[in-house]
């Protein structure tokens, strides 16, 4: 029994060296070539100043309406603190929006819709529904060669940060996406290195 457990332990070690060594050449064989290195995207869920604590951008897309006409709007409504509306400040809060967004063909069932879709507590670390953007560089001796984004994610408000693994000194630019879909609104639709 022990000699087989010998000879077993000494075939595992052959084998780890093997892969081992192939390991070494091939990361070896790639230093010279072109690599495909994934993009990490974080942040991007930046409300602004002005935005009463709503991702506005968003909102505003999905409902076809610029921004400034949603926070118009949403200026009329008052915020029941620390706890949920009364059915007649509800009504009174929907009675404000709704008095600002129809004149822009926004229905209520729709604003009801958007507004489910983006609500979120803040003071409970939530956030409305979101998707990683997906995508990579190729990267030749540290250098960028070229970006190609292969999901644009959704839920963005604000431009994410970009970073690429073993690359530096490096900033990107990046635009985003905002549509009435909402499950491709605030999608990034192209970054590129910043010259």
């Amino acid at each position: 029994m022990r000699v087989n457990e010998s000879a077993m332990l000494r075939a595992a070690v052959v084998m780890v060296s093997v892969w081992f060594a192939g390991s070494l050449a091939s990361c070896a064989s790639s230093e010279g070539g072109e690599m495909k290195v994934p993009l990490s995207f974080s942040g991007g869920h930046e409300i602004g100043k002005k935005d009463f604590g709503r991702p506005v951008v968003l909102i505003a897309a999905a409902l076809e309406v610029k921004p400034e006409v949603f926070r118009e709007a949403f200026s009329g409504v008052t915020p029941a603190r620390g706890r949920g509306p009364s059915r007649e400040e509800a009504q009174k809060n929907k009675a404000a929006l709704m008095k600002v967004l129809a004149p822009h063909k926004v229905t209520n069932e729709r604003l009801d819709e958007v507004s489910n879709y983006y609500r979120f507590r803040p003071e409970k670390m939530e956030l409305w529904p979101t998707t990683p953007a997906k995508g990579y560089a190729v990267v030749e001796e540290g250098k960028i060669k070229s970006i190609t984004m292969t999901s644009p994610g959704s839920g963005y408000c604000s431009p994410p940060k970009v970073t690429v693994k073993g690359v530096s000194g490096v900033e990107f630019e990046v635009t985003l996406s905002f549509n009435k879909d909402l499950k491709k609104n605030g999608g990034v639709e192209r970054c590129v290195v910043k010259e």
